[in-house]
């Protein structure tokens, strides 16, 4: 299996992770986001041809004060570049393999090399209520929640890992 970034030949209409919203969005518009728009990299675990799973990135900011309060006394007050992880999904066949661990193991890479070669304090991702024990185990913590979010229906917690956790967050020992 490889990590690579999505080519215009994969064969995305097979990919089938149980969450309509994550299949749409790889089937229909993670090409258009990043081959026409560049507004977004799609980067797919494959084998055999076989997208298994994906993580979707694109270069963000997150404003200071929105940052957990124990990193404010350390960054500047304005908006600080970050790297955003818009979408990961795993294919229903190729779950409990630890693919999603090793899609975000590659994004922290990525925000590592974004960190060296154009500023990246962290890592943030708007966590649908149900994988918010998922970024937890790697480090991540809320951003504070955006006014006007309605308990009946959950939105997706915006979560944010620092760069300085990342390191930990890729050693081996995180289940």
């Amino acid at each position: 299996m490889e990590i690579r970034p999505l080519r215009e030949a994969d064969d995305r209409k097979t990919f089938h992770s149980g969450e309509p919203d994550l299949d749409r969005f790889l089937i229909k518009y993670a090409g258009q986001n990043q081959f026409r728009h560049h507004i977004g990299t799609t980067y797919v675990a494959a084998e055999d041809n076989r997208i298994l799973g994906y993580a979707t990135v694109a270069a963000g900011h997150v404003e200071a004060d929105d940052l957990p309060s124990g990193l404010l006394r350390k960054l500047p007050r304005y908006p600080l570049p970050v790297l955003r992880l818009a979408r990961l999904a795993v294919h229903s066949t190729a779950r409990n393999r630890g693919l999603g661990k090793e899609l975000l193991r590659h994004v922290f890479l990525l925000a590592q090399t974004m960190s060296e070669e154009y500023g990246c304090v962290g890592v943030v991702v708007d966590a649908k209520p149900d994988a918010v024990d998922f970024y937890t185990r790697f480090g991540f913590s809320p951003l504070e929640l955006v006014e006007g979010q309605k308990q009946s229906r959950p939105e997706p917690m915006p979560m944010f890992l620092p760069l300085g956790l990342i390191e930990d967050a890729l050693e081996p020992h995180v289940e």
